[in-house]
């Protein structure tokens, strides 16, 4: 196959197009191929891969780069605070 892009061995011509059709068809108008790179950092980066590996699979070559992906969320702050307030009756537990 000469394309590593291609609709039933057709040159895919835009990736812009075939990018918002596929995402039309799976239910998810409106997101961008940047989306996924995105989502793998905040994957990776949650599953406690450390950053350098995280960057080098995503290939952000400067930490400040890295960082506008690395997005911290509600939920990412709430489930910090739960850990805390589980580690603080656990430390109460073994002092008292």
């Amino acid at each position: 196959m000469p394309w590593v892009f291609h609709r039933d061995g057709q040159r895919i011509v835009s990736m812009t197009k075939a990018w918002q059709s596929a995402c039309r068809k799976a239910g998810c108008p409106g997101r961008i191929l940047h989306d996924l790179r995105r989502t793998a950092v905040r994957a990776f980066m949650r599953a406690g891969v450390p950053e350098r590996v995280c960057m080098a699979l995503t290939g952000h070559k400067t930490r400040s780069v890295f960082e506008r992906y690395n997005i911290v969320s509600g939920g990412d702050l709430r489930e910090a605070a739960r850990k805390l307030d589980g580690e603080a009756i656990t430390r109460a537990a073994t002092v008292g």
